[in-house]
């Protein structure tokens, strides 16, 4: 579940959506039994990426909308409580949940899929995934190849499977699925064409790359773990990526916060990689070296 550096152990989800009107509050409420980083619950003003495609998300989770002829597209959702934020923010924007046709995702864990079930239910949308991700899904996280059942959300059935390199197209924009397994098996990866400044450039929405307090050597559940995280690597270096966002906005140079620039520090697609890559050898080398 988490990206990286601030988590704690987890525990099962206590409580899932809170009806409650979230215009004047500064931080989400706190509805699950596990602490979680305040930036993953503090709301933020949308803001546009490209011509089409914006942030909605938290400061500390990634949510986006991509605004086409024939409706909308949502990207991941950020923790299970954040479901009414996402639906006030979508209005603000001028999107009634009817207009929402598609739902991507990133993997999996409650902080990025926690809200899918609620949006499905109040949108209609065609929820998209892949095998991998969509068992996960449907199980509400249960049985996670790395948490067990400390991590659970709301379960919801997704209408399509993809597969990799397909494509998906409304209103003239194509959005391509690339596996990217790393952080999950089932980790999911798009990329689009948007326009900025009158030009078209290529949005990679890469998927986290981080291998938190996982069993690299020897993983009687996942023995190919080593093999998956390179190619997941490999995949991520090699997407076009104009302008890249990951669901842990932070991570690749995106400061979402009221600063009056969010993109200060953009990373590349091969930058993020190659950070990604060294920690994972790093880890590896400690485990390794702890086994021997």
């Amino acid at each position: 579940m988490p990206d990286h550096r601030c988590h704690r152990p987890y525990a099962l989800l206590a409580a899932l959506l809170l009806p409650l009107p979230l215009a004047a509050q500064s931080v989400l409420p706190q509805t699950q039994a596990y602490e979680v980083p305040e930036s993953w619950r503090r709301p933020v003003q949308p803001f546009q990426v490209a011509e089409r495609t914006w942030y909605i998300g938290t400061e500390g989770l990634s949510a986006l909308l991509v605004k086409t002829e024939a409706g909308a597209v949502l990207i991941d959702g950020g923790m299970p409580q954040a479901a009414p934020l996402l639906l006030q923010h979508l209005q603000s924007l001028g999107i009634a949940p009817r207009d929402v046709r598609l739902m991507l995702h990133s993997h999996a864990h409650a902080d990025h899929a926690g809200p899918l079930a609620a949006l499905r239910r109040a949108t209609g949308a065609t929820l998209v995934s892949n095998a991998e991700s969509a068992a996960l899904l449907a199980r509400g996280g249960s049985a996670d190849i790395h948490y067990g059942d400390k991590i659970l959300f709301p379960p919801v059935t997704a209408d399509r499977l993809v597969q990799d390199g397909e494509t998906i197209e409304l209103g003239g924009v194509a959005f391509t699925a690339h596996f990217t397994p790393a952080h999950t098996p089932g980790s999911l990866s798009w990329t689009w064409t948007d326009r900025r400044d009158g030009r078209p450039v290529a949005i990679a929405y890469a998927d986290s790359l981080s291998a938190p307090d996982y069993r690299l050597v020897d993983n009687p559940r996942y023995p190919g773990i080593v093999e998956d995280y390179r190619r997941g690597f490999a995949r991520v270096r090699a997407l076009p990526c104009d302008i890249l966002i990951a669901p842990h906005p932070g991570g690749v140079g995106w400061t979402p916060a009221d600063t009056g620039n969010p993109h200060p520090a953009p990373v590349s697609c091969a930058a993020y990689a190659d950070k990604a890559e060294a920690a994972f050898d790093a880890a590896l080398a400690k485990q390794r070296e702890a086994r021997d």
